[in-house]
Parts: C-alpha cells; sequence; structure tokens
C-alpha cells in the first residue's frame, strides 16, 4: 500500500479555479526514509519499513541506532510499516510527498486528541437528568446501569460509563488531496484528520479508491 508519515501541522483554506473556497489541512510528509525493505520469502510478508522526522543520534537508544546503522538509515522518531509497497525502494533510500498528485484519494490514520477522564454528558452525549427544583446533584450522571440484583447480576460489558476519552487510534477514508508543495515537503488534504497540530499521522492511498482502478476507468 503506497504511503507516507507525516506530521499534522495545522488548518488552512484553499480556492479552486471556480474560486471556491476549500478547507483543508497541511501535513508535512517528507523527507521520508526507507528503514527495511521485507520480503516473504526472508519474512514471510512483503513490506516497507518507513521513517519520519530525524533526531539526534545522542537521544536514540542503542536499540534503535543499532537498527538505523545496519540498514544504513539516518535515526529517526516516528517509524512505520507498510506492507505491500508498490514501489521498488531500497533502505536509506529517500522519498518525498512527489509519491502522491493533486486530485489522489488517501486515508489518514492517527490518534485523537486526549480529552482526559469525561463523564458521560461529554463522552457520549447523554442528555443527563432533569434540573428542575428538588433534583440533588443528578443532572449529568448516567443512571442506573442495570447491573445489581438478580437480573442479570453484573455489569454489561460495554456499558457506557465515565472514563477516558480521547488518545484512539482512527481512521478517516477518501479525504482527497488539493495541492502537493515539493518545495516544503507539504500536501494539503481536504476535510479534517485525526489529532492535534504537531501530531504523527500515517498518510495512505485510499483503499475504497485506489489509484490502480481510478486510472482503469
Amino acid at each position: 500500500m503506497l504511503g507516507l508519515l507525516g506530521k499534522k501541522l495545522g488548518q488552512t483554506r484553499v480556492y479552486n479555479e471556480q474560486g471556491q473556497m476549500v478547507p483543508v489541512t497541511v501535513v508535512r510528509a517528507g523527507p521520508n526514509y526507507v528503514i527495511q525493505c521485507k520480503t516473504a520469502e526472508k519474512d514471510d510478508y512483503n513490506a516497507v519499513q518507513l521513517g519520519f522526522d530525524g533526531e539526534k543520534q545522542r537521544r536514540a537508544n542503542k536499540p534503535r541506532t543499532g537498527h538505523f546503522q545496519k540498514h544504513n538509515a539516518p535515526p529517526v522518531k516516528f517509524v512505520r510499516e507498510l506492507r505491500d509497497f508498490p514501489l521498488s525502494v531500497q533502505p536509506g533510500q529517500e522519498l518525498g510527498v512527489t509519491v502522491f498528485e493533486a486530485g489522489d484519494f488517501v486515508d489518514v490514520i492517527g490518534r485523537t486528541k486526549g480529552r482526559g477522564f469525561q463523564g458521560v454528558v461529554k463522552r457520549y452525549n447523554f442528555g443527563g437528568g432533569v434540573a428542575t427544583h428538588g433534583t440533588k446533584g443528578w443532572m449529568r450522571r448516567p443512571g442506573s446501569i442495570a447491573g445489581g440484583r438478580l437480573t442479570p447480576g453484573h455489569v454489561r460489558k460495554g456499558t457506557k460509563m465515565p472514563g477516558q476519552m480521547g488518545q484512539r487510534r482512527r481512521t478517516v477514508q477518501n479525504l482527497e488531496i488539493v495541492q502537493v508543495l515539493e518545495e516544503e515537503n507539504v500536501i494539503l488534504v481536504k476535510g479534517s484528520i485525526p489529532g492535534a497540530n504537531g501530531d504523527y499521522v500515517v498518510v495512505r492511498e485510499a483503499k475504497k479508491k485506489p489509484k490502480a482502478k481510478e486510472e482503469a476507468k
């Protein structure tokens, strides 16, 4: 699967040829470094390991430093594997944003913003109790969770309750690339993507709208 690693920089807007405003997310997606190429003969599957966002040599621990040196790759902070990579690449090779072009559709994988420990009203949009005279602190509580007594005698799995909100891996599919800025190693993706500004993301070819099928039409 064709893809790149990147970092979310922020949101802005651009105008197309018809003068319409298009909201976009700015993603710095280069340079990417090929760290390792895995093959079915040696590793039982085909994949390319990419690295992004270089770091100082002294800050990388010994296992990571040894792995980078073994494959002639610079030390990086963010490493991910992409299976069935369509391009022919070698360890140590550098990839830029030109692997994509305007009009391509991509899936963006990232982690949502962390919201901390939240109640059911914010976490699951519960309506809460009635806020009338005589109500004593029940306005934002979930109410009965049907866990006691004879039926069912336990709390069912998946019951919506207060807890940690956010910091979940999410994928947004079928986002269109509006512009590719090679000089800045930046791509402009139409719409919003998971995460806060500065978070790492994986930008891969859309599974539901791959380039090969589009070209065949």
